[in-house]
């Protein structure tokens, strides 16, 4: 085994939490679980693997992230989700990176993300390299409540294998995280006071669509990929709906 902490949020995954950790189990030597109060049989399947077990109610994700980080033993941490998979060839890459020195702090990893099980490879969607080997004291997220950006000092290094993205199971499930992300962003809005106008949404949600569609090729990916295009700019236009509202709904309650 490698001196190498994985680190996995929860929150009802029993559909998913067992081929993650089995991913990784047999070569890590340490894995830690922190759940967000799931109320399936997440904890129970993931105690098979792990005796690292925290629950601690999620407020926000980069705080809670932060948090999770900071319980490794190790100083190498390698970050999932529970609907992700570490490939054979990523395995052998962090070994043979880890057992030797390199002056990075960090690695970003190419992730192949699925609707079902199609593989979406336009639109921005792959090789979409995000950082999740890195230093635990040299790495922190912005702790917000939706989309927290990362920060580590450099330098930054890059693999080359992916890691296995089960982004969403169906179309359903794909509008379903929409709506949850919107929600959380229109608070996020909210709660930072920032001017909101239509003018920029409506622009934002044309580029976004432009972008991911023609400038990133999402057409090449057929209906997956124009559902795709026209999801992303639509989460913009939906965003700042559900920020109005709520912003109204506060100023009639003063």
């Amino acid at each position: 085994m490698i001196n190498l902490s994985v680190v996995i949020l929860t929150k009802n995954e029993e559909r998913n939490i067992k081929d993650c950790l089995e991913s990784v189990a047999g070569w890590a030597n340490e894995i830690i679980l922190i759940d967000d109060e799931s109320t399936d049989q997440t904890v129970d399947i993931a105690s098979q693997y792990t005796q690292k077990i925290i629950i601690k109610k999620m407020d926000n994700e980069g705080r809670q992230r932060n948090f999770a980080y900071a319980q490794a033993k190790n100083l190498w941490v390698l970050s999932l989700d529970a609907d992700e998979r570490v490939t054979g060839e990523l395995q052998d890459e962090i070994k043979e990176i880890l057992s030797r020195h390199t002056d990075c702090n960090g690695f970003t990893i190419p992730r192949r993300n699925y609707i079902g099980d199609y593989w979406v490879k336009f639109g921005g969607w792959y090789p979409s390299p995000q950082l999740r080997l890195f230093r635990k004291d040299k790495f922190r997220y912005e702790e917000v409540s939706v989309h927290p950006r990362a920060f580590m000092d450099d330098p930054c290094g890059h693999l080359q294998s992916d890691i296995i993205h089960f982004s969403y199971k169906n179309i359903e499930d794909f509008l379903n995280k929409l709506n949850n992300q919107t929600t959380r962003e229109a608070q996020k809005w909210l709660g930072q006071n920032k001017p909101m106008r239509f003018g920029r949404f409506f622009y934002r949600t044309l580029d976004r669509f432009i972008r991911t569609y023609f400038v990133r090729k999402g057409y090449k990916d057929g209906f997956f990929g124009f559902i795709i295009a026209f999801f992303a700019g639509f989460y913009q236009f939906l965003s700042y709906l559900k920020y109005r509202e709520m912003a109204r709904s506060k100023k009639e309650t003063k």
